[in-house]
Order: structure tokens, then C-alpha cells, then sequence
């Protein structure tokens, strides 16, 4: 498969904004990046392996993303902390006019109000795409962690 020059660039800067936006706590305009009618996931390796649907975070619309962040910022209680992520190359794995699929890397490390740090989780991000103009928006995005433990302290999005 010939992947396009733009098909990469215009996933990688989603990437890389997207990234931004929660490691900067812009998390209000995190859902700005998703689709009206999106599917968001994070889930286990082997839980991906096997097969199994369900999420330890699930939404299937843009809206439940925004209701997350809300919770995040007015019902919520957790220890203050900040993410850096760390992507690697989006690999293209399929294209059209319309959009892609993807598979991105990511290493994310939290950053606690003492000034902790610790690798909170690595994995893939498995994406489909949607290209309008300049832009893609994910239509769906699926977190696969590599550990089958995912930490408590999940507050924040991946």
C-alpha cells in the first residue's frame, strides 16, 4: 500500500496536538479532536487480544467525552498531576479520500504536584481517521495499554 505524504502529515499533527492539548491541561478542547459520532477506548493488551469489548474508559460519542471532562473538573477527586506523552511515528495502515487507520505508539509519563515522576503507561493508539480540508479528527480511537494493570489514578485521558 502507497501511503500519502499528507495522509501522514495530517495525522501526525493530530497526533501531536491532540498530545499537547492534554499534556498543556487544555482538556476542554479535548474532545474538539474527536468526531460527533466517535468511539473512544482504553483498554488491556490482552484484553484487545482476546477480543473483549469492553473498556476501563468507554464512550461512543463526543459528547460523553465532554461529560468526562467535566467530572474531571467539577465532581471528580483525585491527586493533582500532569502527563507528557511521548508518541512515536504514526504507521498509516490504510487510506482512502475519506480518512485512515493508524497505529501510533505512546509512552506516558505522570508527573505528580511533589514532583514524582513515573512511567504511568505505554502501549498503541489504534485510530481511524476522518480528513476535512486540513484537518483529521478521529472517528475512533482505541487505547491498547500494555500492561494488564492499568493504575487507579486513570483521570486524566490518554
Amino acid at each position: 500500500m502507497t501511503v500519502t505524504v499528507d495522509a501522514f502529515r495530517l495525522i501526525s499533527r493530530a497526533q501531536g496536538e491532540y498530545a499537547r492539548c492534554i499534556d498543556g491541561d487544555r482538556i476542554e478542547e479535548w474532545p474538539d479532536f474527536f468526531e460527533e459520532d466517535c468511539h473512544y477506548r482504553i483498554t488491556t493488551a490482552a484484553n484487545h487480544r482476546e477480543g473483549l469489548a469492553a473498556g476501563v474508559v468507554w464512550a461512543d460519542n463526543r459528547r460523553m467525552l465532554a461529560d468526562r471532562v467535566s467530572a474531571l473538573r467539577e465532581a471528580n477527586i483525585y491527586e493533582a498531576h500532569t502527563y507528557r506523552h511521548i508518541l512515536g511515528q504514526p504507521a498509516v495502515l490504510e487510506e482512502s479520500d475519506e480518512g485512515a487507520r493508524s497505529e501510533t505508539g505512546f509512552l506516558v509519563v505522570r508527573v505528580m504536584r511533589d514532583g514524582t515522576t513515573d512511567i504511568f503507561a505505554s502501549g498503541r493508539y489504534l485510530d481511524r481517521y476522518r480528513f476535512t480540508g486540513d484537518r483529521a479528527s478521529i472517528v475512533e480511537r482505541i487505547v491498547v495499554c500494555d500492561s494488564s494493570t492499568i493504575d487507579t489514578l486513570l483521570a486524566l485521558p490518554l
